[in-house]
C-alpha cells in the first residue's frame, strides 16, 4: 500500500538532539590545526555551536516537504521516496539512489530542473518522473532484519519501480552506493532498466588489470585507500561494535560523516564551506541522527561483503544497457581506464568533469544534471 509522507520530527527529538549536542563532554583531543587525524576540533565545535543555536531543522523539513512523498511496502519493508511527474508529455522515469553518508536531501537542488527543466532554461522534453528513495535501513526507510548488500537493494529498488510504482521500463542514476545498485540493475533487471548513469567507479571485473596502464590506475587506488579505508573496513567487518558508539550521540554521528564531506570533496582551499554550507552538512546529518539510522546505514558494507564484493559479473558477464559516466576528479577513487570499464558496462558516454569530487549533486549539480540529460536525451 502506498501512503503519503511527510517529514515532520517530533519537537520532543528535536530537544533531545540539540541537548545531546549542547552537554557533549568533549575532553581532550589532539588538534593541529588541521584535518589530518581526523574532523578538526575547531570546526566541530564551530559546527555544533551552530546546530544548537542558529541551525533551523524545520526549515529543511519545509524544503523537502515541497516535493510529493510517500512510503510503500516492498519485500515487507516500507521504503520511503520522492515521487515528482515531470512536465514532457511522455516522461520518462528515472530512480535516483544515493549512498553513504548521503541521503534523499543531497538532491534537492536537482529534483525541480531535472522534472521541470523549461523552467530553468532547458526543454521539457528532457523532464523526468523523478523516484528518489531512500534506501533500505536509510533516513526514512525501513530496516532491512539483517545486512543487505547493494544487488539485494537493486532486487527491492526494482520492485518498488515495476511492482509498486507500474513502470515496465525505466532509467536509473547513482554515486556511491547508488552506482553500485544502478550496476546491478542493468545487470540483473535490463529488462526494465533501460540505462544506467553512474557517477562513481566503485565496481571491480573479475579478471582483474590487463596491462601497464590498468595495473598502475590499480596500484593508484591501492596506494590512495590506504589513508580512506579505515572507515569503510570497520563498518564491513564490525558495524555492531561500531553502532555502541554511536547510539544516541550526534557529535560522533557527525564527526564521522563531516569528515567525509572534508575529504571527499573538490574544495578552495581546504574550506569545506567553499563547497558544503553548515545546513546542508547538518540536515543530511540530522537524516541520520534523528531517525537512528546511522547504524544500519553501515550494514550495506557488510552486506557487500557477504554479496561477493566489488565483482560485477561473477562469470565475466557485463552490464548491456547503455551506461553514461560521469567522472569528477576529487572522487574518492580513480576511475581506471575506459577499456577496464567498457569490460564491464556497454559505456555510451564518458564525461571528465572539470571540478567536483563525491557529492556530484550538492557540489556541481549543474555539470551533474547536464550529463544526466544529455545521456539519456532520447530514451
Amino acid at each position: 500500500m502506498i501512503k503519503p509522507f511527510e517529514v515532520n520530527l517530533s519537537d520532543d527529538i528535536l530537544f533531545n538532539i540539540r541537548k545531546n549536542v549542547a552537554e557533549y563532554q568533549w575532553g581532550y583531543m589532539p588538534d593541529d590545526g588541521g584535518w589530518d587525524y581526523g574532523t578538526n576540533i575547531k570546526y566541530l565545535k564551530e559546527l555544533c555551536d551552530y546546530w544548537v543555536n542558529e541551525f533551523d531543522w524545520r526549515e529543511q523539513e519545509r524544503k523537502m516537504n515541497k516535493f510529493s512523498q510517500f512510503t510503500a511496502s516492498v519485500d515487507g519493508m516500507n521504503i520511503h521516496y520522492i515521487h515528482i511527474r515531470g512536465s514532457s508529455v511522455e516522461p520518462r522515469p528515472l530512480l535516483i539512489s544515493h549512498g553513504w553518508p548521503g541521503s534523499v536531501a543531497e538532491f534537492l537542488d536537482l529534483l525541480e530542473p531535472l522534472a521541470f527543466p523549461e523552467l530553468f532554461g532547458g526543454k521539457a522534453e528532457d523532464a523526468f518522473d523523478l523516484i528518489v528513495p531512500s534506501l533500505p535501513g536509510f533516513g526514512f526507510s525501513d530496516r532491512p532484519e539483517r545486512p543487505m548488500g547493494p544487488r539485494a537493494m537493486a532486487k527491492v529498488l526494482n520492485s518498488l519501480m515495476t511492482d509498486v510504482l507500474g513502470y515496465d521500463d525505466y532509467l536509473a542514476q547513482g554515486g556511491d552506493w547508488g552506482s553500485a545498485i544502478c550496476s546491478w540493475l542493468g545487470h540483473d533487471y535490463a529488462d526494465h532498466c533501460k540505462a544506467i548513469h553512474i557517477n562513481f567507479p566503485t565496481m571491480r571485473h573479475i579478471d582483474g588489470p590487463q596491462d601497464e596502464e590498468e595495473q598502475a590506475w590499480s596500484d593508484r587506488v591501492d596506494s590512495e585507500s590506504v589513508m580512506e579505508d579505515g572507515y569503510r573496513t570497520l563498518q564491513a567487518t564490525r558495524p555492531q561494535t561500531l553502532s555502541y558508539a554511536m547510539q544516541d550521540n550526534p557529535v560522533a554521528i557527525a564527526a564521522w560523516i563531516v569528515e567525509k564531506f572534508y575529504s571527499w570533496s573538490d574544495l578552495d582551499d581546504g574550506d569545506i564551506e567553499s563547497v558544503h554550507s553548515k545546513d546542508e552538512m547538518l540536515t543530511n546529518i540530522m537524516i541520520y541522527v534523528a531517525t537512528g539510522t546511522f547504524n544500519s546505514s553501515t550494514w550495506i558494507y557488510y552486506g557487500r561483503r557477504e554479496e561477493g564484493g566489488r565483482i560485477l559479473g561473477e562469470n565475466g558477464s557485463r552490464v548491456e544497457v547503455p551506461t553514461g559516466a560521469a567522472l569528477f576528479p576529487k572522487e574518492t577513487l580513480a576511475w581506471p581506464p575506459r577499456k577496464y570499464s567498457e569490460r564491464m558496462y556497454n559505456i555510451k558516454s564518458w564525461t571528465v568533469m572539470e571540478r567536483g569530487g563525491h557529492f556530484a549533486a550538492m557540489e556541481q549539480p549543474k555539470a551533474l544534471m547536464a550529463d544526466i540529460q544529455q545521456f539519456f536525451r532520447g530514451m
